[in-house]
């Protein structure tokens, strides 16, 4: 099977991450980021949102910079972070140490949500090792860590339970550029 075009893997990471159980959010711009990130923040009532890689914070701020802590994970409502790409065979965020956030910022708070661009877009996972293989040039992070989705984990009698380990809800906002 070949992968689909450049201009339908937003589509296809769409429909693997919402089929594993994760919320997609497409937006045009960065304006309407703000507009609906707000607006979510807003209706879930989030009072802490925990954001330390400041260009995401610029991302993010114009509707909630009241809110915005870079302290205190442990007592946020939602952790905010970047990512290095998105794999959209697998519906996967594909994040590293060398990130300002590092690993437990996404998997601490009992929300995540990740702000990407469609440029981070790749189809495979295969494609997403070889590209950050190119831009950490030999100096590669100490972790890259691929998130599918909320947490979840089954018992003996495979009864499925969401956030055991992790956020039980990761949203991903993802920026046309």
């Amino acid at each position: 099977m070949l992968p689909p075009a450049p201009e339908d893997l937003e589509v296809e990471f769409a429909e693997q991450f919402n089929a594993l159980q994760g919320r997609f959010i497409f937006c045009v711009n960065r304006q309407e980021l703000a507009f609906q990130f707000g607006s979510l923040a807003k209706k879930q009532d989030w009072q802490k949102i925990f954001c330390i890689e400041k260009k995401i914070e610029e991302l993010i701020a114009p509707s909630v910079t009241d809110r915005i802590v870079n302290s205190d994970l442990e007592g946020c409502d939602v952790s905010v972070t970047g990512c290095e790409y998105l794999v959209a065979r697998t519906g996967s965020i594909v994040m590293s140490t060398a990130q300002s956030s590092g690993r437990t910022t996404s998997v601490y708070a009992p929300i995540h949500i990740c702000i990407a661009f469609t440029s981070q877009l790749v189809y495979d996972v295969k494609d997403a090792l070889v590209l950050i293989k190119e831009k950490y040039k030999g100096k590669m992070p100490s972790l890259i860590t691929f998130a599918t989705g909320p947490s979840r984990t089954a018992d003996i009698e495979k009864t499925l339970v969401v956030g055991v380990h992790g956020p039980k809800e990761v949203y991903c906002f993802l920026i046309d550029g």
